[in-house]
């Protein structure tokens, strides 16, 4: 009887520390990941907004998105480029290259809004920014007119290979934000 309770505080003794190490193998990754996004989101970075724009289009098209076409001028009516996901979705992207201290202002957002579906006819609204944040005022307002808002972080998990359509549901908050349903 003793032996088989030694037995099993030693295999407790191991699981704890099985765990012990996941847990810290995973904080480790994280970390890592995050290094990688920066190193991407540098060369992003030294992108002019005009290349930004075409950038983005490309992720697009590695997602399988079609027709993608830039405006690349002022006056675009918040559309910097316009296509279709791969289901036949509209998309319509907004894109701001902005220093990543910066946050997207409401003003931003409005903009987008009253575009996006009423003189594009957007499906599919993407507000892609370099900056780390969009004001809470403009956050909500993305949400509540079911807006795509991609802040930094989101974008460098793009950059890095997620697909587009894993970073849809998102929308801002990295961590799953709820959206609205479109009324």
């Amino acid at each position: 009887m003793l032996a088989i309770g030694v037995v099993l505080g030693a295999g407790w003794a191991l699981l704890r520390a099985h765990r012990r190490v996941v847990g810290q193998d995973r904080a480790w990754r994280v970390q890592e990941e995050a290094k990688a996004r920066e190193l991407s989101m540098a060369e992003v970075d030294e992108l002019s907004w005009q290349e930004f724009e075409l950038y983005i289009a490309d992720l697009c098209r590695r997602d399988g998105c079609t027709e993608v076409v830039v405006s690349g001028k002022s006056g675009d009516l918040g559309a910097d480029a316009i296509g279709y996901l791969a289901d036949g979705r509209k998309l319509v992207i907004q894109c701001k290259k902005y220093a990543p201290h910066r946050s997207v202002s409401s003003q931003d957002m409005q903009k987008f809004v009253g575009t996006a579906r009423l003189e594009h006819g957007a499906d599919v609204a993407l507000f892609v920014t370099t900056s780390r944040a969009f004001t809470k005022a403009a956050l909500g307002l993305a949400l509540r007119q079911d807006i795509v808002a991609l802040h930094r972080d989101l974008l460098g998990s793009w950059v890095r290979g997620a697909h587009l359509e894993t970073l849809i549901p998102l929308n801002g908050s990295g961590g799953g934000a709820k959206r609205r349903p479109f009324a």
